[in-house]
């Protein structure tokens, strides 16, 4: 992103702009998190498991080595045997240390973010094989944070590390004149006090990490006042196309009106102004429908077909100016227009047999 894409971000990201981001998979994430998870990990291996699991492996390979002949070896399927029985041994040691360190990766993951399947994370993109891109991620400000990361855990790891190997000279030196049989206990302890050191620097940079990850997160994010206008545009509607959209139902809704009028039994007019036409059949069943509606220019155009059609046209403006308030297309008038209607349409049949053109109720 350049410098001017980057200025122009000057608002806060919305809830839908996060949103879609966490749906993608896009999630600040610490690189640094798993490594503290392996050392704790590690840590526990060695405190809680590496004496009791070394003794255990150490008598089951002493029984192994020390009576060789209790093995038939004259054939291959007989030293593959053996080996199995080592790799037994050797997998009751090994597999604390593998569950350990597979539950601490995933614990340190989730407690960063909620798990969530996402492939178009690692769908191909050409952006990752990218010179322009690749040189942007290296000496743009993100290659610069991760280059001070590396830097710190250069310089803590070999101060702590260098500290503990110094004050642990001459425990060292010692050692090598002490019985051997304590040299494995010696390892133990200079091991736990390198791993407690190097943790310890590890969880300031955790710590330092996960700051900065959601920092440049929430900066990536950051929305144009344009962005914005757009986004919102998208969750409404584009007015324009709203008003489009709103236009060609009118239109339909027009051209199926004045194709049903034909069909109509009388159309109530104001005389101009309003215009409503009803279809009525007593075989048919049910209160007159509503087949058409409309004001001035569309209520001409109502009489217009209707006259043409023979369809009565009787003329009452208070009536008229009601019905079209309260009435739907398609559907029955309202209980308060029964007898209104009734009576137009009573009027109607007593002159039935006779053309009418325009009458005033």
């Amino acid at each position: 992103m350049s410098d001017e894409d980057r200025s122009s971000k000057t608002e806060q990201p919305t809830d839908k702009k996060i949103r879609d981001t966490v749906e993608k998979g896009n999630l600040p994430v610490s690189r640094e998190a798993p490594i503290l998870a392996s050392l704790l990990a590690a840590m526990a291996f060695l405190t809680f498991h590496v004496q009791d699991g070394s003794a255990q492996l150490l008598l089951a390979l002493k029984s192994t080595m020390e009576n060789p002949l209790q093995w038939e070896l004259e054939t291959g399927a007989d030293g593959l045997h053996v080996l199995e029985m080592l790799a037994v041994q050797m997998g009751r040691f090994i597999m604390p240390a593998t569950l350990l360190f597979a539950g601490a990766g995933i614990l340190a993951s989730l407690l960063q973010n909620p798990p969530q399947i996402n492939f178009e994370r690692i769908a191909p993109k050409a952006s990752n094989v990218s010179l322009s891109s690749g040189f942007r991620r290296i000496f743009g400000l993100r290659g610069v944070t991760e280059f001070g990361k590396a830097m710190f855990k250069f310089v803590a790891i070999g101060v702590v590390v260098g500290s503990i190997l110094v004050s642990g000279f001459p425990t060292m030196v010692k050692a090598m004149y002490a019985d051997p049989v304590l040299m494995p206990e010696l390892i133990l302890q200079m091991a736990m006090k390198l791993l407690s050191g190097v943790s310890i620097a590890t969880i300031l940079l955790v710590a330092a990490d996960i700051g900065l990850s959601r920092l440049h997160w929430k900066r990536d994010l950051m929305m144009s006042k344009q962005e914005i206008k757009d986004e919102a545009k998208q969750m409404e509607g584009d007015p324009m196309v709203k008003a489009r959209q709103r236009q060609i139902a009118r239109d339909r809704t027009r051209r199926r009106m004045m194709a049903e009028v034909p069909k109509a039994t009388l159309v109530i007019a104001n005389p101009t102004h309003y215009a409503i036409a009803l279809r009525y059949v007593r075989e048919e069943g049910g209160a007159p429908i509503v087949v058409a509606k409309g004001t001035d220019l569309l209520a001409l155009k109502i009489r217009e077909i209707a006259e043409a059609n023979d369809v009565p046209v009787l003329e009452d403006k208070l009536l008229a100016r009601s019905m079209y308030d309260h009435v739907e297309i398609d559907q029955m008038i309202p209980p308060q227009f029964f007898k209104a209607v009734a009576e137009i349409i009573y009027y109607l049949y007593t002159r039935s047999g006779t053309k009418m053109g325009v009458a005033t109720a």
